[in-house]
């Protein structure tokens, strides 16, 4: 009995033996097949922008195709848990933003991941500041030259602004709920599925003002929106004569958002190292930083700085949310 029980034991330990090294063995020749980069946003937002530079420059630096698909919804939740739920090879990649990795799960009582349990933070890649912006051609904000303007109407007529976001809990609700308690004023929140319908709905005038992304900046120089400010506490260095809100006599206010790389949990180290170095190559390739510079400050932080910055904001989040009485739902 006690000789079967040792060759049991043999052959068990000899299987995962040869588990371990066919695991090992995938890791060392990845990536062998096309890799998916889901973006949990609709095309044209930012994320979409960042992963889809990211994607052409790794199809050549990797040598397989990187595929973009957009399965935008519920602040992303849908492309995270589509990703938390497949297999960790590396081949099924989440490139998200901010607010999916640090809010959802403080919102949204029928979570299906949790960020940092079902999933494994790659590199961040840029991080950027939100711009507040309204429509000039909109009636209600065509005389909003400057923030102390939009400060002045917004603390006037108590809900009578409306400000459009990408979704509830993304990072620009959260900003204007902060905004909102810092200069007294109170707004209404509408939401879109996505950062792309919200900039559409200021355009439209169906919202009356935004923070939106550096992606805005040809429709501020064309003069079809208006910065009044930035949301960190210096200038963007594209928008040089446009004040950080910080400046303008609002000393605490700071937020920003960023995008970064992010695979499922018990993805090999080996893959997230592979990926890692070529997200870093791809940073200092001079075309595809021009192209993620357009995007925000390339900013790349390693899974191990990566996971820590996800659960500071979190926490920093979780107060924002208490502060402003918003549950989940």
């Amino acid at each position: 009995m006690i000789a079967v029980s040792r060759r049991l034991s043999g052959l068990l330990l000899a299987l995962a033996s040869i588990g371990l090294a066919a695991a090992s063995a995938g890791a060392q020749s990845y990536p062998s097949q096309p890799i998916r980069f889901i973006v949990g946003f609709s095309p044209g937002a930012s994320t979409d922008l960042v992963a889809r530079y990211l994607a052409e420059d790794l199809r050549q630096r990797l040598g397989q195709p990187v595929v973009v698909e957009n399965r935008a919804g519920a602040n992303g939740s849908i492309a995270a848990t589509m990703v938390a739920r497949a297999a960790p090879d590396g081949y099924t990649i989440l490139i998200s933003n901010a607010s999916t990795m640090t809010t959802n799960h403080l919102l949204y009582k029928d979570m299906k991941y949790d960020p940092l349990v079902d999933l494994t933070p790659v590199a961040m890649v840029v991080s950027a500041p939100f711009v507040l912006v309204v429509n000039p051609s909109n009636p209600k904000t065509k005389s909003v030259a400057t923030f102390a303007d939009f400060v002045k109407l917004a603390t006037s007529k108590p809900d009578s602004i409306n400000y459009g976001t990408g979704g509830i809990g993304n990072l620009a609700h959260l900003s204007f709920e902060l905004l909102g308690a810092t200069i007294g004023a109170r707004m209404v929140h509408v939401p879109y599925a996505g950062a792309a319908p919200a900039q559409a709905a200021l355009l439209s005038g169906e919202v009356d003002v935004a923070f939106d992304t550096p992606n805005a900046l040809p429709l501020i120089q064309s003069g079809r929106l208006k910065a009044l400010a930035v949301s960190t506490t210096v200038r963007w260095r594209d928008l040089p004569d446009v004040p950080s809100i910080a400046e303008s006599g609002y000393p605490s206010f700071a937020t920003s958002f960023w995008t970064g790389v992010v695979a499922p949990a018990k993805t090999p180290q080996p893959v997230i190292d592979t990926l890692y170095k070529a997200v870093v190559a791809a940073t200092e390739d001079p075309k595809t930083k021009a192209h993620l510079l357009g995007q925000g400050n390339i900013e790349v932080l390693d899974s191990v700085a990566f996971r820590k910055k996800i659960a500071h904001e979190g926490e920093l989040n979780a107060e924002v949310l208490k502060k402003a009485g918003i549950g989940k739902q």
